[in-house]
């Protein structure tokens, strides 16, 4: 016999994951009427393992055509839900990548990128590490699940390849209903829920992007709603799946064909081919349509108040910086670490960032140099790979994520803090995704090196920073968010 007081969270948690149960659920992706794709996660339970299934369809109709992409990821996990390996695949407008993920013994993970480029390993900061759709599992079965309780971890979107510090606050628990099976409708064309099926759900707060999650006993999603509209359901596989098929894409296409003056373009300005207008000192624009919740509108040359949001270029004492190089504040040197796609201490890197900025110390004549140098050598290239920065500087081809890649690796090599944004650039009378950097001298100054702008001028509207300009990211971002230029 033996008497037991206290057990290790990972004893508790190997011990409450044996009640883990495989099954698939289904889900609905939106904006608010409208869906634009659907999503599936599977479990499945082995004999020493679990594997957990992810995918995601999604369409987002832009400039007459249909951008889709399609995303699928499959993770191992011990009987103690501890992350084994992952493995993801993405096929999209601007991102076409295969991902793998895996631990070292030392507790260290390697990350290894394929795409039709070019090949690249990358080692990820040390420290456990969480799957978006794993992470309420852990809690659930963790014993988590009380209202009150906070949970905060580092979390790997394996779909976009960020890492992001997360943390939770479990709500209150509801009754949700959901749709539990499905009939076609002759009249309607379409498939209408005909049973429903009620469940107890957690509320989660402070999920990335504003979204608010509802996930059940078992630790799956049922409900995600973001505060400019975004939804995800679960529901029946026909009404996820066939009313998705069986919808009118041809009107969708040639609804995108024009867009109206003022509207949201969901595809890069270079995908579309769009060059920006001659530069302008200043934007003002009045926000409506959507809540700007999660957004980072407000900071540095933005300004909002109210629904309105003014955009300056940053003055000349914004660019004078308090620092020579190498010698940035101590406080930036998380804008100085290598990072995923962004190796700034590749050696070929460094060296071509030496070789430009020549023997200058100054910060901003040399963020000058590299971002002119990035924006006449690196041709325009919009197939879609993920290459890194390594590989860009290699084919000198590449779209606004991949010139921002190459310019952050290489500023952070010199000892420039950098980090990526992710917006709108307004042009044409229309707002296109785009992509560029923000470099800190006295405060942290945008930079395009895709068009060579040095400052960017005020038609680039920063949405937030740390990601990339991808169709993916930005639609879950903006809903039904609308702007006019006053």
């Amino acid at each position: 016999m033996r008497r037991e007081y206290f057990r290790s969270s990972s004893a508790r948690l190997a011990e409450a994951a044996l009640a883990v149960s495989p099954g698939a659920m289904f889900y609905r992706l939106s904006l608010g009427a409208h869906q634009l794709g659907y999503a599936s996660t599977t479990v499945d339970t082995l004999v020493d393992s679990i594997r957990l299934v992810d995918m995601l369809v999604l369409d987002v109709p832009a400039v007459g055509r249909l951008n889709r992409a399609e995303a699928r990821s499959a993770a191992t996990l011990d009987r103690g839900l501890r992350l084994r390996g992952v493995h993801s695949t993405v096929d999209g407008p601007t991102a076409r990548f295969d991902a793998r993920a895996a631990p070292h013994p030392e507790g260290r993970w390697s990350l290894s990128i394929r795409s039709a480029a070019d090949s690249l390993s990358s080692a990820v900061p040390p420290g456990p590490i969480e799957l978006p759709s794993l992470w309420p599992l852990r809690l659930a079965f963790g014993g988590a699940l009380r209202p009150g309780r906070t949970a905060t971890a580092r979390v790997f979107d394996q779909f976009t390849l960020q890492f992001r510090n997360v943390t939770l606050r479990v709500g209150a628990e509801s009754i949700l209903v959901v749709p539990d099976s499905a009939d076609y409708d002759s009249t309607t064309m379409a498939w209408v829920p005909v049973q429903f099926d009620t469940m107890r759900a957690y509320r989660l707060d402070g999920a990335p992007d504003g979204l608010r999650l509802w996930i059940d006993r078992q630790g799956r999603l049922v409900r995600a709603h973001s505060p400019r509209g975004f939804a995800i359901e679960r529901t029946a596989f026909e009404l996820a799946y066939e009313n998705f098929r069986r919808r009118d894409t041809l009107r969708l296409m040639r609804a995108s064909a024009a867009p109206a003056s003022g509207a949201i373009v969901a595809t890069t300005a270079l995908r579309a081919g769009i060059r920006p207008d001659p530069p302008i000192r200043s934007l003002r624009l009045r926000l409506a349509g959507g809540e700007v919740a999660g957004l980072d509108l407000d900071g540095g040359r933005q300004r909002l108040s109210g629904d309105t949001l003014r955009i300056e270029t940053e003055r000349t004492a914004t660019l004078v910086a308090g620092y020579r190089l190498p010698n940035a504040a101590p406080e930036l040197r998380d804008f100085l670490l290598p990072a995923v796609l962004m190796e700034s201490n590749d050696l070929r890197v460094a060296a071509q960032a030496r070789l430009v900025a020549g023997g200058e110390r100054d910060p901003w004549r040399v963020v000058d140099r590299l971002t002119r140098w990035v924006a006449t050598t690196v041709q325009d290239d919009t197939a879609g790979h993920v290459s890194g920065a390594a590989g860009v500087l290699n084919r000198r081809r590449g779209d606004c994520n991949e010139r921002v890649q190459l310019l952050i690796a290489m500023a952070r090599a010199l000892g420039v803090p950098a980090r990526p944004v992710a917006g709108l650039l307004h042009a044409n009378g229309r707002f296109y995704y785009h992509a560029w950097a923000e470099v800190y001298l006295a405060d942290w100054v945008a930079v395009d090196p895709s068009f060579g702008q040095v400052p960017a001028d005020a038609a680039h509207i920063r949405l937030v920073t740390g990601a990339l300009a991808r169709p993916l990211e930005l639609t879950r971002l903006l809903g039904w968010l609308t702007l006019e230029v006053s």
